[in-house]
């Protein structure tokens, strides 16, 4: 079962966030067999946010999710070629410390989030309807497993 560890408010100035869209899911596997995080980490511009981790990031289009793989940046970054863009307005996230078996998939479910939101709630906290949501996958926090095994997901809602 995952956990709240604890929440951190965090700031996020406007941004430009470079990587990859994707309307059926995302695909990690292409992000590793292809090097992309590499190049994106060699680039001027990217943002505290990203906390030495890689990003996965969700917002509603059209009353659909759009789902993104990269990292954010200074909203002037050049996009290298190959890659895409969204820029964001600046934004207030609650960013909850999970902690859990990684395997288990409980990480992202709709429980999961459905705990969130109400431990934001709990701390008189606004969920900002449709906007972005993060995961980020920070090194060592995700990359190293406990002795029993679990990891710390970073998971971000935007909040008023």
């Amino acid at each position: 079962m995952v956990k709240i560890l604890k929440v951190k408010r965090e700031s996020c100035p406007a941004a430009r966030f470079i990587g990859k869209r994707y309307l059926n899911g995302p695909n990690w596997g292409e992000w590793w067999s292809n090097g992309w995080f590499e190049k994106l980490e060699a680039m001027n511009g990217l943002l505290p946010i990203n906390d030495h981790g890689y990003m996965g990031a969700v917002h509603i289009v059209d009353g659909m999710p759009e789902h993104w793989i990269g990292m954010f940046f200074s909203a002037d970054t050049v996009v290298p070629e190959d890659f895409e863009h969204v820029d964001m307005e600046p934004l207030e996230y609650a960013v909850f410390y999970l902690y859990g078996d990684e395997k288990s998939g409980e990480f992202f479910s709709m429980d999961t989030h459905n705990m969130c939101l109400e431990e934001l709630r709990a701390q008189g906290l606004k969920r900002k309807e449709d906007d972005w949501c993060f995961e980020r996958y920070n090194c060592p926090r995700y990359t190293t497993p406990d002795e029993h095994g679990r990891v710390i997901l970073d998971y971000g809602i935007s909040v008023m």
